[in-house]
């Protein structure tokens, strides 16, 4: 019970301080760290649609970036097509409803790691950190061939998606959109863990040929995990073009894909929660280390090296209790 009430109280706690931190900013005059906080909370996103493969899936992929960078484009070249007035393939109408364009790079994600997925399973250990690297590479040399969409210097978007009810341009309405969109996904990673889905890729993670044995093929469940892990990774890009108005094929490359998993290392492997906070303070350590030195990975490294050796289950597990657990 002591353990329930002390993570609770560490999860609520952190959900109150990102409901108010708009007015925190605004009381004290740092109104810059609503946009920085935004992007926290969309590296969020992604760091916990990771943490789903790493921490309960047992996959470790090196491509995680690739869907970001899929979400973020889908919604520039629909931008692109909208305010170009030209139809995409000809038939397809560019637009900049969020309400439209938030879905579409959600499902077009999905269905590129569908396809990545169903190749990169049928390997396992270095081989499926690899190929699933392959792939992201790939991607990411694709989008800088997309000559009419900006190359290798990457697509500028005129403003904002729009969305019924919110005016994006203004940084309160993006930062509570972001807020509820993470509160969403962290609400369903969290069912879904604890679902009888979230119990077998769990147990495939620790024991593929249990698994089979009990009559379950576990390439399905872990191909589902990985889609669903695409599409939110997807969800997070197409916040990230909004926030910079700005799309790159620099979203694709993998050390992006390695900042993301070190956020999840960070914050706490497997702990749905731990990623957010591992997110956020990589990105602020980043923030403040930048104003002293350009290498600031260098002090990086140290940290992360510590939190490895000294705090298992990371940052948010030292705070909710969760190294006295062996589970």
């Amino acid at each position: 019970m002591h353990y329930f009430t002390r993570k609770s109280i560490v999860i609520a706690a952190g959900g109150v301080f990102f409901a108010i931190l708009p007015l925190l900013a605004a009381s004290f005059g740092k109104e810059y760290l609503v946009s920085l906080f935004s992007r926290i909370l969309i590296y969020s996103i992604a760091a916990v649609s990771l943490d789903l493969l790493l921490g309960f899936a047992g996959l470790i992929s090196l491509g995680h970036a690739a869907f970001v960078g899929v979400g973020a484009y889908t919604v520039g070249i629909f931008f692109f097509h909208g305010f170009e007035a030209q139809p995409l393939f000809g038939f397809i109408p560019g637009s900049e409803n969020g309400l439209i364009v938030f879905p579409l790079a959600m499902l077009i994600s999905a269905l590129f790691a569908l396809i990545i997925g169903a190749l990169s399973l049928r390997t396992s250990g270095m081989h499926f950190i690899m190929i699933t690297l392959a792939f992201a590479q790939m991607t990411y040399y694709f989008s800088v061939g997309l000559e009419k969409y900006g190359g290798d210097d990457g697509l500028s978007l005129y403003s904002r998606n729009s969305f019924p009810g919110l005016d994006l341009s203004r940084d309160y309405h993006f930062y509570y959109l972001c807020l509820i969109l993470l509160f969403l996904f962290l609400i369903f990673i969290y069912r879904l863990v604890n679902s009888r889905f979230g119990l077998v890729i769990r147990g495939a993670s620790s024991n593929s040929r249990r698994i089979q044995a009990l009559g379950v093929n576990p390439y399905h469940y872990k191909l589902a995990c990985f889609v669903i892990a695409g599409a939110g990774a997807g969800l997070a890009g197409a916040l990230l073009a909004n926030q910079t108005e700005y799309v790159s094929p620099g979203l694709m490359h993998w050390t992006v894909s390695g900042e993301l998993m070190v956020m999840v290392l960070l914050g706490g492997l497997g702990t749905i929660f731990g990623p957010v906070l591992g997110a956020a303070t990589f990105l602020l350590l980043e923030e403040f280390l930048t104003m002293y030195t350009e290498h600031w990975m260098l002090y990086m490294g140290p940290i992360l090296v510590l939190v490895v050796i000294f705090a298992k289950r990371g940052v948010f597990g030292l705070l909710a209790g969760l190294e006295r657990r062996h589970d």
